[in-house]
């Protein structure tokens, strides 16, 4: 690991835990990116469009190629918004509840593993290190931009 970058480690380990993501999600026909906005949509009260994109650090462009997907599929459906009459709301269908629960299961799966094969001590170091690079990049403290 010495002669890899820091940024290198960060993309492998990502792309690594994204194929696992897409492969438990392909037995259910769907992908991470389902399972990952379905996660970050509210149960109960839905979430409305403007705040999706931002809470899942995605572009809108992305995104609503994602819900346009899944609203196909029947997975979400899109109120107007009460409280914002241009807005709208997206919320879950049954079917997306359901396939909300696979992922969050697959989630908590896999936090599980690894706090089953890390030591307290190294998950914490873990999380200081992800936010202090976090806090460097969305400070443009990097490249002083």
């Amino acid at each position: 690991m010495k002669d890899k970058t820091i940024d290198y480690v960060l993309r492998t380990t990502w792309l690594t835990v994204q194929k696992m993501y897409n492969e438990e999600a392909s037995k259910i026909g769907s992908t991470m990116a389902t399972g990952f906005t379905l996660l970050s949509i509210d149960p109960e009260k839905g979430t409305p469009s403007t705040a999706l994109g931002p809470k899942m650090g995605m572009e809108a462009t992305s995104l609503s190629r994602i819900l346009k997907t899944m609203e196909q599929n029947g997975l979400i459906e899109r109120q107007p918004n009460p409280e914002d009459g241009r807005g709208v709301i997206i919320t879950l269908t049954d079917f997306g509840r359901e396939k909300r629960a696979f992922s969050r299961e697959k989630v908590l799966a896999f936090n599980e593993a690894i706090k089953n094969n890390a030591s307290e001590e190294k998950l914490k170091h873990f999380y200081e290190v992800s936010e202090l690079i976090n806090h460097l990049v969305s400070n443009k403290k990097i490249y002083n931009q």
